[in-house]
C-alpha cells in the first residue's frame, strides 16, 4: 500500500559561497595576498592596483642616478669601493663568514616525510599537521578542530580519522615525541623507543598508560599496590621518567626567517581610547574591469552560447570576489573593535591580569555574527599592540569567580600558577595542594583538580617529576 506522509524537519545547509566566504575569513595576510594573486591569474575581469613601496621606488631612482654617474667615469677611473672597504680590516680579520643556514624542526620533519612511502593524501595531511604544531613540537589542538580547519583550508570535507592517521605518521618522525598531544604521550613515545624488556622501562610504560592520574594526584600507596613495587623501584621508575624530555623540541627560541608573522590588525592607545585598524586594506585595491566585459560582450554574438556563458560566469566570479574581500575586512574590523571594547583595560596596560573572561559566544551576541565566523576571523590572526604582537585566539578564556565574587579570566590563574612554580625551590617543588593554598592566599578559591588541569594545559609536570628533572 502506497501512502504519503507530510513531515517537517530542520536541516542545516551551507551554500558553496558560504564555505568559500568562511575560508576567506580564515586566511592570514600573506595567504590573502596569494589568494588574490591566484584569482587575478584565473579571472581576466579582475584587476588589482599593486601596492607601491616608496622606499623601493626611491631606491630605484637612486640606482638609475648612480648608473648615469658611472657613465662619466672611464673603466680605469671608477673608484674601487671594494678595495676601499677592505682597507678598514686586517686581512686576517676581514669578514668572510658564510651565511648561516637556519633549519627548523618543522622543515626537518618534512624532509623526513619525503623519505617515506606515502600516498598524496597522507603526505598532504602529515605536512599540514607539522605546520600547526606548537613551538615545542606538540599537537595542542583538538583533532576535530584540526579536521574542521583543514576542511576549510582545502575546501573539502576532511574526516577526523584522516587527521588521526596523519598524526600517527608524524609521531614516527624525529625528534622522538613530535606530534604528541600531551606531556604524557610525549613521555610514552620516548619510553617505547627504549628496550621495553627492561623492568624499569616496562614498569614506567604501565605507570604512564594506566596510572598517570594516580601519579598526578600523588597516590603513591595505590601505585605501590597495583604495580607491586617498593619505594626503591618506584624511585628508579621516576628517575627514568625524569631523565626524558617533557617536550619534543627543547629549543623553543628557534629563529625561522620563513615564518615571519605579519599582523592583521594594529591596536593603538591614545590616552583612554583604544583605536583599531587593519594593518593593510585590500578592499579598494581589487576591482572588476567592467570595460573589458563591455568590450567582449559586444564582440560575442548570441549564437556563441559557450563563450557568453564563460564571460558571464567569470564576471559573476569577479564581482563575488571583490564583494567578499570587502565583507572580509568589514567583518574583521567589526570583530576586532568588539574585542578591543571588551578588553580595553588589557590593551591600555598590557597587564594580563586585567584580561577579562571572553568566549566566542560573547562576541557573537554583541556583533550578531555566527560563532563559526568569529572562530575563522580570530583563528590565525595577530594584532600589533604597544606591548608586542599577540595572537587573538589567546585572548579568549573562561571565567572563574574569586572570593569577592568577581569573575576573572583563567589566564590570570595560569599566570599566577606559572609565577609560583617559577619561583619555587627546584629540589623541593610545590605540590598541587600547596599551589591551591598559595592561590587561596591570593583570593582565588580553586579546587586541586582545577589546578592540576591548568598545570597540564601549561605543560608543567607534577612536583615529583619536577624534582627529578631539577
Amino acid at each position: 500500500m502506497v501512502s504519503q506522509i507530510q513531515t517537517q524537519r530542520q536541516q542545516l545547509k551551507i551554500l558553496p559561497q558560504q564555505i568559500q566566504m568562511l575560508n576567506l575569513f580564515f586566511l592570514s595576510k600573506l595567504e590573502l595576498e596569494q589568494r588574490i594573486k591566484n584569482e587575478l591569474e584565473e579571472n581576466p575581469f579582475l584587476e588589482c592596483t599593486e601596492e607601491k613601496n616608496n622606499d623601493e621606488e626611491s631606491g630605484a631612482r637612486e640606482d638609475s642616478k648612480d648608473y648615469e654617474t658611472w657613465e662619466e667615469f672611464n673603466s680605469d677611473d671608477r673608484p674601487d669601493y671594494k678595495a676601499e672597504y677592505m682597507n678598514y680590516f686586517d686581512s686576517a680579520e676581514a669578514p668572510n663568514a658564510p651565511i648561516v643556514n637556519v633549519s627548523t624542526f618543522k622543515e626537518e620533519a618534512k624532509q623526513q616525510l619525503r623519505m617515506l612511502d606515502l600516498n598524496e593524501e597522507e603526505m598532504e595531511t602529515a605536512a599540514y599537521i607539522i605546520d600547526i604544531l606548537s613551538p615545542q613540537g606538540l599537537m595542542d589542538r583538538p583533532l576535530d578542530e584540526v579536521a574542521d580547519d583543514m576542511s576549510f583550508h582545502f575546501s573539502t570535507i576532511i574526516e577526523e580519522d584522516r587527521i588521526k592517521r596523519g598524526l600517527e605518521i608524524v609521531q614516527t618522525l624525529e625528534p622522538v615525541g613530535i606530534g604528541a598531544c600531551s606531556i604524557k604521550e610525549c613521555l610514552l613515545l620516548q619510553l617505547r623507543t627504549l628496550n621495553v624488556k627492561r623492568p624499569d622501562v616496562k614498569c614506567a610504560i604501565r605507570l604512564m598508560e594506566h596510572h598517570y592520574e594516580d601519579l598526578m594526584h600523588r597516590q603513591f600507596e595505590k601505585i605501590h599496590y597495583v604495580l607491586k613495587i617498593d619505594d626503591e623501584e618506584l624511585r628508579m621508575v621516576l628517575n627514568l621518567i625524569g631523565s626524558l624530555k617533557f617536550y619534543p623540541v627543547v629549543e623553543t627560541n628557534q629563529h625561522d626567517p620563513k615564518n615571519t608573522i605579519i599582523p592583521d590588525f594594529i591596536v593603538g592607545v591614545y590616552g583612554e581610547d583604544v583605536l583599531v585598524n587593519l594593518f593593510s586594506s585590500r578592499r579598494d585595491a581589487v576591482f572588476v574591469n567592467q570595460s573589458l566585459y563591455d568590450q567582449l560582450a559586444c564582440q560575442v554574438t548570441s549564437k556563441e552560447k559557450a563563450a557568453t556563458q564563460y564571460i558571464r560566469s567569470k564576471l559573476s566570479g569577479a564581482q563575488w570576489f571583490v564583494n567578499a574581500v570587502k565583507q572580509r575586512e568589514e567583518t574583521m574590523m567589526k570583530v576586532m573593535k568588539c574585542i578591543a571594547g571588551i578588553q580595553k583595560e588589557y590593551f591600555i596596560t598590557g597587564d594580563i591580569r586585567l584580561l577579562k573572561p571572553m568566549v566566542l559566544r560573547h562576541i557573537a551576541d554583541i556583533t550578531g555574527l555566527d560563532i563559526a565566523t568569529i572562530s575563522r576571523v580570530t583563528g590565525n590572526k595577530y594584532a600589533e599592540t604597544p606591548f608586542g604582537l599577540i595572537h587573538l585566539k589567546k585572548l579568549f578564556s573562561e571565567g572563574i569567580a574569586d572570593k569577592k565574587g568577581e569573575v576573572i579570566s583563567n589566564k590570570v590563574i595560569q599566570l599566577v600558577i606559572g609565577e609560583v612554580i617559577g619561583g619555587e625551590d627546584k629540589k623541593h617543588p610545590y605540590t598541587d595542594q600547596q599551589l591551591v593554598n598559595f592561590l587561596a592566599g591570593k583570593g582565588y578559591n580553586i579546587a586541586r583538580r582545577t589546578v592540576a588541569k591548568y598545570r597540564e594545559q601549561m605543560h608543567i609536570p607534577i612536583a615529583q617529576i619536577r624534582a627529578v628533572w631539577a
